[in-house]
């Protein structure tokens, strides 16, 4: 009875005030080997706000001046705006198809520059394409594990990753008229892989903004899979390992805090990345 009335003793409200900050510019840019580089602006909005459809097209940043190098030309990018569900938009920047005498696309083993200015700052970022050096040999589908899924195969790739540590990649299928979309974990190292030809299966890439079945990793008898892979530079593979941790971790109370690790110079949140992309597509039979 003692102890109680001691440690109800001890209990007192405690308020939390949290500090509101100014939104920051969140950057999302790439640019891939034989297409043009393309870059979303927004602004960041509060942690605990309400995500709607209108807070997210009014968080693009349309009055900024954005410009891609590749260190002989220098290309300032136009915003083009794509109709979305519901009657919004999604607007971006791109090459300005008015003035090609300085556009450009992206080319293997090449290095890239960012300028944005935006609100009297300017903000910078420089990333690689680089080679093809992790090669796709082939595609084999085999039925998914389970009695209770007849419909369902799983999708592997075997794959050569040459000698010398340092290969980075991140992949997207395409499962037949669907956009490409990045696997749950999407980016892989070399470290214990190098220099071999291995088989690893490949699960589905996934919408994040659409809830996950069970066998959400599987295909289906009668699709049409394209395997899209990329070899990438390390600060694009640091900036989707460490988004992907925190995702996979969100909610978790017994999990590290994660740092998203960014390459935008200037108080900027995002990435500017360069993908060196392959394909290979399998129809898989009913």
């Amino acid at each position: 009875m003692a102890a109680a009335v001691i440690f109800s003793s001890c209990e007192r409200d405690i308020s939390i005030k949290l500090h509101s900050t100014e939104p920051k510019l969140v950057v999302e840019g790439t640019i891939e080997n034989g297409r043009p580089p393309i870059v979303y602006l927004s602004r960041s909005v509060g942690y605990f706000s309400r995500i709607t459809p209108d807070v997210l097209e009014n968080s693009f940043v349309h009055d900024a001046n954005v410009f891609v190098s590749n260190g002989i030309l220098t290309h300032k990018l136009k915003e083009y705006e794509i109709p979305a569900a519901g009657g919004y938009n999604i607007y971006y920047f791109s090459i300005d198809s008015s003035d090609l005498s300085t556009a450009f696309t992206g080319q293997l083993n090449s290095n890239y520059s960012l300028k944005i200015d935006w609100q009297g700052k300017e903000y910078m970022a420089t990333t690689t394409i680089p080679g093809i050096t992790k090669k796709i040999d082939s595609l084999v589908w085999q039925k998914a594990p389970g009695n209770n899924k007849p419909d369902k195969v799983e999708l592997d790739a075997v794959l050569t990753d040459p000698p010398g540590f340092g290969d980075y990649s991140r992949y997207f299928t395409k499962r037949n008229n669907e956009p490409f979309y990045p696997g749950l974990v999407s980016v892989f190292d070399d470290q214990i892989i190098d220099g071999t030809t291995y088989r690893i299966r490949i699960d589905r890439g996934v919408n994040r903004n659409n809830k996950r079945s069970d066998d959400f990793m599987y295909f289906d008898k009668g699709d049409t899979v394209t395997l899209k892979l990329c070899n990438i530079d390390k600060p694009t593979f640091d900036f989707w390992r460490t988004i992907e941790f925190d995702y996979a971790s969100a909610g978790n109370p017994f999990s590290s805090p994660t740092q998203v690790a960014g390459n935008i110079k200037g108080n900027a949140l995002g990435y500017f990345g360069g993908y060196a992309a392959q394909y290979r597509t399998i129809i898989i039979p009913k």
